[in-house]
C-alpha cells in the first residue's frame, strides 16, 4: 500500500503571437483585459489533470476497499450531461455511509467530479484567458476535493422549508469550502431520492476504509 503521490510531469510551454512564453497564472497584475474573456486559447494547457486523474483513480484503487466500474455508462452519475469524454470512472467504497467518486475525463481537456449524490465539481471551472488558470493550481484543487471525500470531510445537505437548498461543505487542513444552490436547479428525481439518505448522515460522509493489510 502506497501514498499517493502527483506524477512528474513536464509543463507544457506555450508562446503569444509575438513569440513571448506565456507565463499563465501571472498574466494580469490588475484587472483581466476586457477582450479575454470568455476566450479560450491553449486549452490542451490542462491535459495534465487527466493523468493526474489517472493516478487518483489507481491510488483510490490500491488503498481504498472500494469497487471499480469504469465506461461511459458510469457519465450517468452527472447532474447534467456531460460534453465529450475521454475516459469516465466510478469509484464506490464498500461501506455505503462512504460518499463515492466519479471522475470524468472531458476533451476539453478536464475533470468532471461527481461527489456523494448532489454535487458535481469541475476542473479548471473556466478555463478562459480572463481566469489565467494552470493546470497545477486545478490539479492542486482536484487532489484536495478527492481526499476531502476520502477522509471524511465532505457533507451535504438538503435544507427544507418554503425554498429548499442543497448544500455541500469540504473542509481541509487549509480551509474549508462551502457552496449551494436551488433544489429546483437539479433533477427532482435524484434530489427526493438523496433526501433521506442524507438525513441519516447527521455527521457526514464517513471516511474511507482501507484495504486489510494481509499479516
Amino acid at each position: 500500500m502506497s501514498s499517493y503521490r502527483r506524477p512528474s510531469i513536464d509543463s507544457p510551454v506555450f508562446r503569444d503571437a509575438d513569440g513571448q512564453v506565456i507565463e499563465y497564472g501571472k498574466r494580469w497584475e490588475d484587472s483581466p483585459p476586457t477582450d479575454t474573456y470568455s476566450v479560450d486559447t491553449h486549452l490542451e494547457r490542462f491535459a495534465p489533470l487527466h493523468t493526474v486523474a489517472d493516478a487518483l483513480v489507481a491510488h483510490l484503487a490500491e488503498t481504498y476497499d472500494v469497487r471499480i466500474t469504469e465506461g461511459p455508462d458510469v457519465v450517468g452519475d452527472l447532474l447534467r450531461p456531460s460534453r465529450p469524454f475521454v475516459r469516465a470512472v466510478r469509484i464506490e467504497p464498500n461501506d455505503p455511509r462512504c460518499a463515492g467518486l466519479t471522475l470524468v475525463y472531458t476533451d476539453y481537456p478536464g475533470v468532471f467530479v461527481h461527489a456523494g449524490l448532489l454535487h458535481d465539481f469541475f476542473y479548471p471551472m473556466c478555463g478562459c484567458d480572463a481566469c489565467d488558470s494552470t493546470w497545477e493550481a486545478e490539479a492542486d484543487e482536484l487532489e484536495r476535493h478527492v481526499f476531502a471525500v476520502v477522509g471524511g470531510r465532505y457533507r451535504e445537505s438538503v435544507t427544507e422549508g418554503r425554498e429548499p437548498w442543497i448544500e455541500f461543505t469540504l473542509a481541509n487542513p487549509d480551509g474549508t469550502s462551502r457552496g449551494g444552490r436551488g433544489v429546483t436547479d437539479l433533477p427532482a428525481v435524484r434530489v427526493e431520492a438523496a433526501r433521506p439518505f442524507l438525513r441519516a448522515l447527521s455527521d457526514g460522509w464517513a471516511s474511507w476504509p482501507r484495504v486489510a493489510v494481509e499479516s
